[in-house]
């Protein structure tokens, strides 16, 4: 089992210790999360008879670039579903798509509609019955025996385990495998009023705590604010974060602290769970609206 290594900040708020489960540096593109996810993905694969994977994700889906990454490592064809019909003929619009063309996945855009039936969990793509289909982020039981890896030994002396949230699956592997002494907060990059029961049923349980006031306005929004508070954290730091969900997160927690309004306990540990390649697709779009940028675009290494 491969366990990331913690990097304590060096300039925390007073009173605290923060250290930075380094998931994203597991693998330059099955990075974080998606590393963990796909672990059990992949041996289900090897174990069945299938032609190859497909999957489903966005038009900057980490996801769909990890599964790209994965099948382009590993030797085996992949799939990807892409939300919305009008990439097809814009693939290179996007980076996160044409990197995953460069890596050999066959990308099918399908409308919206389409992809909402088959994204359902009971339901299987029809034209592609003879490859294993992992749902959209990874997000199962399998997705959750990954993230259950995550934690180790050298993390079993902070008090909250603060962890982004998307789909939740990475959220219930950290509550089913955490001390009992620990709290699980999780940090919504979306607003999502159904997801505690989704959690509940992964991890078998309902001790956990869900932060939903760190959004930015929704999945794939930031503010300027935030912007700034990122590039100053990795101007301290050194370590990057990523705009859809580390960079809220932290950005969270800070002001929380700030405002004293943290009742979780000051030995904090921040899983970062990758998602950095989305930064440069982000940088260039507040560029395009003559904004500031990420600072440290220029720093990532893939």
């Amino acid at each position: 089992m491969s366990q990331s290594s913690i990097d304590l900040l060096k300039y925390p708020p007073e009173g605290f210790s923060i250290g930075i489960l380094r998931e994203d540096q597991l693998d330059p593109l099955i990075s974080g999360n998606k590393f963990r996810k796909l672990k059990y993905h992949l041996e289900a694969f090897k174990k069945g008879r299938f032609k190859g994977l497909v999957t489903f994700g966005g038009a900057f889906s980490n996801h769909l670039l990890a599964v790209a990454a994965a099948g382009k490592k590993h030797g085996i064809d992949t799939i990807g579903l892409v939300r919305g019909e009008e990439w097809q003929n814009r693939i290179h619009a996007s980076e996160t798509l044409a990197q995953c063309q460069e890596l050999g996945m066959q990308l099918h855009c399908i409308s919206r509609s389409q992809y909402a039936t088959w994204t359902q969990e009971s339901v299987h793509p029809e034209p592609f019955l003879e490859y294993l289909c992992i749902p959209e982020g990874g997000s199962n039981s399998l997705g959750v025996q990954g993230c259950t890896e995550i934690l180790g030994e050298h993390t079993k002396d902070f008090d909250v385990l603060c962890v982004c949230v998307g789909t939740g699956a990475t959220l219930a592997g950290v509550v089913q495998s955490c001390l009992p002494e620990q709290t699980p907060l999780g940090f919504l990059a979306l607003k999502h009023p159904h997801l505690r029961p989704q959690i509940r049923q992964w991890s078998g349980t309902n001790r956990f705590s869900i932060c939903g006031e760190y959004t930015f306005g929704g999945y794939g929004k930031i503010s300027s604010e935030l912007v700034v508070f990122m590039n100053q954290f990795y101007a301290q730091e050194q370590i990057p974060l990523d705009p859809i969900y580390t960079g809220k997160m932290l950005f969270g927690i800070f002001d929380l602290i700030q405002k004293k309004q943290w009742p979780w306990g000051n030995r904090i540990l921040v899983i970062h769970t990758g998602g950095l390649q989305g930064l440069r697709g982000m940088h260039k779009r507040l560029l395009g609206k003559n904004q500031a940028g990420f600072t440290y675009v220029d720093a990532l290494d893939f």
